[in-house]
């Protein structure tokens, strides 16, 4: 049965049970359920200081899964945590145990426990393309060619052709063309795909693979953990090797399940549609980099006419691949500019670019401070600031990681004020999580659009065999008036509005920047 056909059989339905009332959408028990859920990500440097080090920990963040339950989240991912001499901690020198200013092993199982009491799943975020230059690996591996741990990376002569570009090696971090690294009085070469610091693992060495294999199985089992968010999976291998890559992820994903059959693993495979739809043969969730860029840019322009239409066509190609897929999406993440920077500030398309997220197919993540208004701009350093929990002078777990360039107390309203707000960006997610947790429809509904007549207002109808909803969202600075189709008369109760949005009649009032969403 056709999308189209089923719509129009909800609402001839509608027309002809009008004496079995609905229960509305926001009266019925949460509905949602984890990975579909929405999952939040946390920069634990950044988020919450237990010690006043002025450094973010992992009891600092244990303190606040309130915080997080109350927003309505179902799950966190956390950035790396592995120890590691960078701030950021991509580059992991041991992948057993935590970084000593984030606190102990046993700090996040006790995180783990405590996520759990609260029905928050923890993911944590793996680095399996490289290795810190810092690695025990690494440094006994450049240190003798005949250790074991020399075949963990990727080596090649300095007279070998691969590594010539116009007869010249080209090395070093920033002009790293072709990516091979020099050693120190050595002929050798290291690759590298990010750099001098970040030597790529050998994925054609089976004790490699088995190495990470049990990284894998002792997060799992030793610790906890309920998945991985696997960075850079893409470039496990080279480009010109894709194939090895989705194979790769199916045969990791398929000794992950031996230790838990429910592992959630979520990959960051950043590139369009067509290149990503092959890796859900391993990674049955993968980031939606498409969409997050798609709802900033109908909210900057003020044009979603094609939003649903550019959603669908990438839900259909990913299910083709894979019916099962968890469709990760996001507005932005800690590799780009945040969201209300990306929209010059404005709180009004902040406020639409959430409303769009959280009631558009998928399975929403939410990037820490989000939901406060938190600014942003590369380098990576300033969209990585410190949260912002009260004004600066009661706020006692505040990080200090770092002096904040764009999320200070003069530009964004902290976590404590926002919360007493109704009006706020805050309560403004809150509220669409709320909803969204409580409705099969939004949680789990495929989507069709209507057509308004008006490029500025985006409007569909979110469906299960259960439910339907109706949402129109103007992201416009004008009001729009819509006039509803006949068989869209069912719609009349009201689950959601902000500024005023209104139905009377099949007549819509939406005011500027303004949502409504509409049950049977």
């Amino acid at each position: 049965m056709t999308l189209s056909l089923k719509l129009y059989l909800f609402l001839l339905l509608g027309l002809f049970t009008v004496a079995e009332p609905t229960a509305g959408v926001a009266q019925e028990a949460r509905v949602s359920k984890w990975p579909r859920g929405v999952t939040y990500e946390i920069f634990v440097q950044a988020f919450a200081d237990s010690d006043n080090d002025g450094i973010g920990d992992i009891r600092g963040m244990t303190a606040r899964l309130d915080y997080l339950k109350a927003l309505g989240v179902e799950g966190v991912w956390l950035m790396p945590i592995n120890p590691s001499p960078s701030y950021h901690k991509y580059d992991v020198t041991n992948y057993y145990d935590i970084h000593p200013d984030y606190g102990t092993l046993d700090d996040f199982k006790t995180f783990i426990r405590e996520a759990h009491k609260r029905n928050i799943k923890v993911v944590m975020d793996l680095v399996l393309n490289h290795s810190s230059s810092q690695h025990p690996w690494f440094l006994e591996a450049k240190a003798k060619k005949d250790s074991p741990y020399r075949n963990y990376f990727v080596w090649a002569h300095k007279d070998d052709p691969q590594v010539q570009t116009k007869g010249k090696i080209i090395a070093g971090d920033s002009d790293n063309v072709n990516r091979w690294n020099k050693l120190d009085d050595s002929d050798y070469l290291y690759y590298s795909y990010f750099g001098g610091g970040m030597p790529d693992l050998n994925y054609d060495n089976p004790d490699l693979r088995e190495e990470v294999f049990k990284i894998g199985r002792f997060w799992m089992s030793e610790v906890g953990v309920d998945g991985f968010r696997l960075d850079a999976a893409r470039h496990i291998f080279p480009d010109d090797r894709a194939k090895d890559n989705h194979r790769w992820w199916v045969y990791f994903r398929n000794e992950m399940q031996k230790v838990n059959k429910e592992v959630y693993l979520v990959g960051e495979v950043w590139a369009p549609a067509e290149v990503v739809g092959p890796y859900m043969q391993g990674l049955p969730a993968l980031f939606n980099f498409d969409m997050g860029g798609a709802i900033i840019n109908a909210v900057n322009s003020a044009r979603a006419d094609s939003l649903v239409f550019k959603h669908r066509k990438i839900r259909s190609f990913y299910q083709s691949v894979n019916p099962a897929y968890v469709d990760a999406t996001f507005l932005t993440n800690h590799d780009q500019n945040r969201i209300m920077s990306s929209v010059n500030n404005n709180i009004d398309k902040a406020k639409m670019a959430a409303a769009l997220l959280l009631t558009l197919p998928g399975s929403p993540y939410l990037y820490y401070g989000e939901e406060l208004g938190m600014r942003g701009k590369k380098p990576d350093e300033y969209i990585r600031e410190p949260f912002l929990w009260d004004v600066a002078m009661k706020d006692k777990v505040r990080s200090k990681w770092i002096s904040p360039r764009y999320s200070t107390d003069s530009t964004v309203v902290p976590a404590s004020r926002q919360m007493a707000d109704k009006s706020s960006l805050y309560n403004h997610y809150k509220a669409l999580i709320q909803l969204r947790n409580n409705s099969q429809a939004l949680s789990y509904g495929e989507v069709e659009a209507l057509e308004t007549g008006y490029p500025e207002v985006c409007a569909f109808v979110r469906m299960t065999e259960q439910e339907s909803v109706l949402v129109l969202h103007n992201l416009s600075s004008q009001e729009k008036t819509v006039q509803l189709p006949s068989t869209y008369s069912v719609y009349s109760k009201v689950e959601f509005k902000n500024k005023k949005a209104s139905v009377r009649n099949r007549l819509v009032q939406l005011p500027a920047y303004s949502s409504l969403v509409l049950s049977r």
